[in-house]
């Protein structure tokens, strides 16, 4: 194969998503895998606030951290568990200004890193802006930009669209736009789906 495309739907409060990036980044270094983190919310009812985890959810989770914390040491990612949720419009929005000035890729992990490996809040201005500086952003452009909703209708289509494909849970991965491996998969799972994609193409 001579390149693999790999667009992921994610949101960054969903902890398969954080650590999903192992594998990804195994895709990329055995692949060549040329990878699109595209927007989705998990949780769409999320007031700007923020809320509390459910205790439903609370209760589900803890029987899948220690799993996630496996998953998280091999990927070698920190991984703080979160009890409240933030509203992610303006990451996905501060995100889509990153992809525009060419550090989608930095600022997505960055992000990622801010909310599960440190647990800080990316609902809040200062964590974005620490984030855009990190990566070489500059920090006011992206506030500005954001907050004049200058990438909220890129960001509300590319969710719209993951709705119309049938994306209704996060991470989903879509490789060559063919092929969707949904939900915490081991790098054996793509390895199959790329079989299937070259045998395709024979």
């Amino acid at each position: 194969m001579d390149q693999l495309k790999l667009t992921i739907y994610s949101d960054y409060v969903c902890p398969w998503c954080y650590v999903g990036q192992g594998v990804v980044a195994t895709l990329i270094e055995k692949h060549n895998a040329q990878v699109e983190w595209r927007p989705f919310y998990l949780r769409p009812d999320t007031p700007p606030e923020g809320m509390e985890l459910p205790d439903y959810v609370k209760s589900r989770m803890a029987q899948t951290n220690a799993r996630l914390k496996q998953m998280a040491d091999a990927a070698g990612l920190e991984m703080v568990f979160a009890t409240r949720i933030p509203n992610t419009r303006l990451a996905h929005e501060a995100t889509e200004y990153a992809t525009q000035n060419g550090k989608h890729m930095e600022f997505h992990r960055v992000v990622f890193d801010k909310f599960y490996g440190r647990g800080e809040d990316i609902s809040k201005w200062d964590v974005l802006r620490d984030a855009a500086v990190q990566v070489g952003l500059d920090a006011d452009e992206m506030q500005r930009e954001v907050e004049a909703g200058r990438h909220t209708a890129a960001v509300n289509s590319a969710v719209q669209e993951a709705q119309q494909i049938g994306v209704t849970g996060v991470p989903t991965y879509v490789l060559n736009d063919r092929y969707a491996i949904v939900g915490a998969q081991p790098y054996e799972a793509f390895l199959q789906a790329l079989r299937q994609i070259e045998k395709d193409q024979k």
